[in-house]
């Protein structure tokens, strides 16, 4: 999609590095230079290494997200998808310099970066030693996780190398963690290239993102996916058509696994592994969550312990629909146990989430189960008849109820209604027919399995209070009256929890006239006659709940959840006469 909220291309990055800043009370803004970095950055300087990361714009949260007590120092921004300028590096280099404990840079392994960084360096050592001051104490670390694309002539060669993904963040996580704590620049830069050469990235894009002010760079084609998709829109290794994510995840895993660069890290045995899984800038978190329960598992099936996972937005191409996954081998022995301290060291930035530890007490499963209720099913012809006629009514209805609601709703009320009575038909068998509460209560909860939206918790609240309503009365005292009287008793248990009422164009227009009718004539007919006619009256009302309050009223169509409910009826009472 080329749509953005955007007011000038030209001047995009730096208003959202003042919103960071806005909404980050510890972060000030070098709007000229584009760089963030603390209010307390003096204290700072003194007391640690300091360390800054930067590059193009458009992978937000990264890298300014990652400013703050436990990570970066600071961070310098270029605009999106290009490199900052070397004088920008070197204005944020200046500013954040720590004389007494050195600084580390941290960068992307991207040709831009490398050369705009790397002169800023050597621009800052001449400044200093030609001012008379001694040699600065500056390290940089380039991070080069993504296996994606590997050219195994790279080494001999002395090629580009791979490119910085996801797995930068990690970097600059256990970097800063060590910084904090108050580790020499040694030995900061040391953790740093430990993570660097121990940690692997391969992302998966459904599409390319869009860049403000110019659009879609290119497209895929909507059942098409591409692996190895770089965060600037850069072409993958392969696309291909678009896979479940049961398939999916597991396969980016093991081409991890299997790079010739985890297998010469990793010495072709198995460990621990950090797992980081992360939102290239557009996919959903409910399927973040789907991606990230799927990239354990395939991480444990390739035999490897991820004693550490996170999740979230970490470095993105804008809103490229994607996402991409990332390992860091963990050290054995106590280097282990001193690295996994450093990823778990708290950091106070809005782009990382710490995890919460709390000690396991023990769950109260038992308890949440409730108490069990035990049926034997029994078998009654009459009522197994009411359930099949109902249910075939409720089949042939579907299509009607659908159109009725995809004018006035969200287009799945009628599914939503043949899913209930499809698993009610199915379960007809093993329901205890000879007891009508137990009966009731049994399809209640079939119903809530089935059926789930509004439409489905009203169902069950009114099958839950007829259970009620019947529970002391004898079966051979079941009139027509009694059932209407009952039905009467169950809406008031429902009017405790909607306030939906007849007249609100809603299935208690067909639902209270049956109820009321049965009540007071004894007659299924009559009752049926009632809730068709209110079910028709819904045409002429106006919606007062229900998604339908926010649609215009359309072509004096009736409500679609009162039709549903009069073929359930008709079912019922064609079956009962």
């Amino acid at each position: 999609m080329s749509k953005h909220f955007i007011t000038d291309p030209k001047t995009l990055v730096k208003d959202s590095l003042c919103g960071l800043a806005l909404s980050n009370p510890h972060l000030v803004l070098d709007e000229a230079q584009k760089v963030i970095y603390p209010k307390n950055l003096s204290a700072v300087r003194q007391k640690q290494v300091t360390l800054f990361c930067g590059g193009g714009s458009g992978h937000e949260p990264a890298h300014a997200g990652f400013v703050g007590p436990g990570m970066l120092t600071a961070s310098v921004s270029g605009h999106v998808f290009a490199s900052p300028t070397s004088s920008q590096v070197l204005s944020c280099l200046r500013r954040i310099y720590s004389t007494d404990h050195g600084s580390l840079v941290i960068i992307k392994n991207y040709t831009g970066d490398v050369l705009n960084f790397g002169r800023a360096v050597e621009r800052f050592k001449s400044e200093r030693v030609n001012a008379g001051k001694p040699p600065p104490h500056v390290a940089m670390v380039v991070v080069d996780d993504d296996v994606g694309v590997v050219n195994p002539n790279d080494d001999a060669e002395g090629g580009v190398g791979r490119r910085g993904l996801a797995g930068t963040v990690l970097v600059y996580k256990v970097a800063g963690a060590m910084a904090n704590a108050g580790g020499k620049l040694g030995a900061v830069k040391e953790m740093a290239e430990y993570t660097v050469s121990h940690t692997f990235t391969i992302g998966c894009a459904l599409n390319a993102a869009s860049v403000p002010g110019i659009g879609m760079p290119r497209s895929l084609a909507d059942n098409e996916m591409e692996i190895g998709m770089g965060i600037h829109n850069e072409p993958g290794f392969e696309t291909k058509p678009i896979e479940p994510a049961s398939v999916l995840v597991p396969s980016l895993v093991r081409h991890i696994v299997d790079s010739l660069p985890f297998k010469k890290a990793s010495g072709g045995k198995t460990g621990r592994v950090v797992l980081l899984v992360n939102n290239l800038g557009a996919t959903s978190n409910i399927e973040m969550g789907l991606v990230t329960k799927l990239a354990t598992e395939a991480t444990r099936d390739a035999g490897f312990d991820p004693v550490r996972v996170f999740s979230g937005t970490y470095m993105t191409g804008l809103a490229m629909p994607g996402i991409s996954i990332t390992l860091t081998l963990v050290p054995d022995g106590e280097h282990g146990a001193k690295f996994l301290a450093l990823v778990d060291q708290p950091a106070f930035c809005s782009g990382w989430t710490n995890h919460t530890h709390v000690e396991d007490t023990g769950c109260t499963d038992e308890a949440a189960q409730g108490p069990t209720t035990h049926t034997t099913p029994a078998r009654d012809a009459r009522w197994e008849s009411v359930i099949s006629t109902s249910y075939h009514n409720v089949v042939a209805a579907e299509p009607q109820v659908t159109h009725l609601d995809q004018v006035m709703g969200d287009g799945d009320c009628g599914q939503v209604l043949l899913s209930g009575a499809t698993a009610i038909f199915e379960a007809s068998s093993q329901l205890p027919l000879n007891d009508p509460p137990a009966a009731l209560a049994r399809i209640s909860s079939l119903v809530e399995d089935a059926m789930g939206g509004t439409s489905g918790i009203i169902y069950c609240l009114f099958l839950d209070g007829l259970a009620q309503q019947l529970h002391h009365v004898d079966s051979s005292a079941l009139t027509p009256r009694v059932w209407g009287k009952a039905m009467l008793g169950a809406l008031d248990t429902l009017y405790m929890y909607t306030t939906a009422r007849p007249g609100h164009r809603t299935l208690i227009d067909a639902l209270e006239p049956f109820a009321s009718t049965l009540e007071s004539t004894g007659s299924l007919s009559q009752a049926l006659d009632a809730a068709t006619k209110g079910a028709a009256a819904t045409a002429h009302m106006l919606p007062k709940r229900g998604r339908a309050v926010y649609v215009q009223q359309k072509e004096n169509l009736a409500d679609a959840g009162a039709v549903g409910l009069v073929s359930v009826l008709k079912g019922i009472v064609s079956a009962l006469q």
